[in-house]
């Protein structure tokens, strides 16, 4: 292994192993979603969690507590607080489902859904400008990126 003035491992030769690679995209994941994380509205009062929720709902549609709890990785009780709060405050709905009226569905309300949108346009809006200083070449390296980032996010 070749080694920047003989002593420490280069990006380079560390992502030549799959320990190395995992290393290295864990650290660069982390620290962009710091970086969106930051690009957030700071009037928006919802938590990263909250938003979350509202991103699950906008993809699968209406869900039970369990569904979400589950998707987030997070206990039943823990999911309830959430949408409870998310429900007091006017973001998501919950409904009696119709084929068995003892399950509860949430889903989005009209709040909730401009609410994730207007997040998503401003964490976007960041990242049209930091790809903007990436050449031609290494957005369509990203572009081709992107799409097995999110496989091994769901895998």
């Amino acid at each position: 292994m070749s080694y920047a003035n003989d002593m420490t491992p280069t990006v380079e030769t560390v992502a030549r192993t799959d320990a190395g690679l995992a290393s290295e995209l864990r650290l660069s994941v982390a620290r962009l979603a710091r970086r969106l994380r930051n690009e957030r509205d700071p009037q928006n009062p919802l938590s990263v969690g909250a938003m979350s929720v509202l991103g699950v709902l906008i993809r699968c549609g209406e869900s039970t507590i369990g569904q979400l709890a589950a998707h987030e990785r997070v206990q039943p009780p823990s999911m309830t607080r959430t949408v409870t709060w998310l429900a007091d405050e006017g973001y998501v709905v919950r409904r009696a489902s119709d084929s068995d009226g003892r399950v509860v569905l949430i889903d989005l309300t009209e709040k909730g859904r401009q609410t994730l949108y207007a997040d998503r346009r401003q964490r976007d809006a960041f990242l049209v400008r930091q790809l903007a200083h990436l050449t031609p070449e290494e957005r369509a390296l990203v572009r081709q990126a992107a799409p097995l980032i999110e496989r091994l996010a769901t895998i």
